[in-house]
């Protein structure tokens, strides 16, 4: 592995590095869970994109930046470093738009590729369903074929971003008489068409960042199914491929730790020797995973697949992540109950937020249990446990 960057990487860094310095926006954006918020991020992902940042990992020919791995983990990092607003439209940049262009016809990418990059059309994740959990090919959504349309009837929830989305890919079942992985269709769904409804789920910071997305008799040109229709499995596994096989993103958990040391500076707890070993086991762990970071960057970069080590990556990010904020926690120990708005609160803004996502992490994008096995079984080539049956 070569941890040294050419003269043209280095270049690169230096050209982002001032980019950034020169327009990341000196006050945070809105919460892009409010409209407010998402009108501010749209306006920044403009910018990105008049920039070339905007999608750095897709090829030119599709309006990209076209550059190498090397050049997109130097951005990932000089991006998080700059303070930069969290990106807006991740679900059409790295899943659903990989997928249009690996899979897709030239109509659709040529349809729907243009409005992800502006950001003038959001996009949302339609797999999860309240039966299904985490089990992907047990979704009940019906995929009804009647001439030129699809007939979409059902129920998706935990819908980032739905309430503000101009679209939604979603899996459904066009053919109830196959089980499991077939008989699923992977399909594009206005967000507006007649029949879809939305009820917002709020969460405990009062925001409504997700909804459920109830689905009754919706028309869909067959046009919109990207792949062929019951080959939606494989499609899908397409796109948690793109989500799992990710660089992962270290310097924002090496920030993340930075701020674990200027919170016990604040809860006066930066000489407990408990404290210490926790907040260092934290930043070995980030150290850990930047070198993982970069061999995995190394291995693609020289045309190695990773394929189900991608897992690794997914699970490793997800459980440090979880076990940051749980530390943050642990050193505000009563105090972490307070409200933003406490005047004893010692919490930086947004800690608890991150809290809450850092306990999402280890569901959305297959469960830390779901990436375990798939370790078990397809890197480290151990046995699937035998099922038990009653006797």
């Amino acid at each position: 592995m070569d941890l040294t960057y050419s003269p043209d990487q280095e270049d690169f860094r230096d050209r982002a590095r001032s980019w950034l310095a020169a327009n990341v926006p000196t006050a945070p954006l809105p919460s892009p869970a409010t409209a407010d918020g998402v009108a501010a991020h749209r306006e920044w992902e403009r910018l990105l994109h008049e920039a070339g940042f905007a999608a750095l990992h897709w090829p030119r020919e599709h309006g990209g930046g076209g550059a190498g791995l090397v050049e997109q983990a130097l951005f990932a990092e000089e991006y998080v470093k700059a303070g930069a607003p969290v990106r807006l439209n991740r679900l059409a940049l790295t899943l659903a738009g990989p997928t249009v262009m690996a899979l897709g016809s030239a109509e659709q990418r040529e349809r729907w590729l243009p409005g992800m990059l502006t950001c003038d059309e959001l996009w949302c994740q339609g797999f999860s369903e309240p039966e299904a959990g985490s089990d992907l090919a047990g979704v009940r959504t019906r995929g009804e074929i009647d001439g030129d349309k699809l007939v979409v009837t059902g129920q998706k929830v935990w819908t980032s971003l739905s309430a503000f989305a101009q679209w939604m890919f979603a899996l459904v079942r066009t053919d109830s008489a196959q089980r499991r992985h077939r008989g699923l269709t992977f399909v594009m769904i206005p967000m507006d068409a007649a029949g879809v409804e939305l009820r917002p789920i709020r969460q405990l910071h009062g925001e409504p960042g997700f909804s459920e997305v109830f689905l009754t008799g919706v028309r869909v040109p067959v046009g919109n199914v990207v792949g062929d229709i019951g080959a939606g499995w494989t499609v899908a596994m397409t796109t948690l491929g793109f989500e799992r096989g990710g660089l992962g993103d270290h310097a924002r958990f090496a920030r993340d730790v930075g701020d674990l040391v200027e919170l016990a500076r604040r809860a006066g707890v930066a000489d407990d020797p408990v404290v210490r070993d926790e907040v260092a086991a934290r930043f070995v762990e980030v150290q850990q995973f930047r070198r993982h970071v970069e061999l995995v960057t190394s291995r693609l970069a020289a045309g190695t697949p990773v394929d189900a080590q991608a897992s690794i990556t997914k699970l490793y990010w997800s459980e440090m992540e979880a076990r940051i904020f749980e530390t943050a926690l642990r050193i505000l120990g009563p105090l972490a109950e307070l409200t933003v708005e406490a005047p004893m609160n010692l919490a930086a803004p947004g800690l608890h937020r991150r809290y809450w996502h850092a306990r999402a992490s280890r569901i959305f994008a297959g469960t830390s249990e779901v990436q375990r096995n798939i370790i078990a079984e397809r890197v480290l080539g151990l046995p699937r446990e035998p099922r038990w049956t009653p006797t």
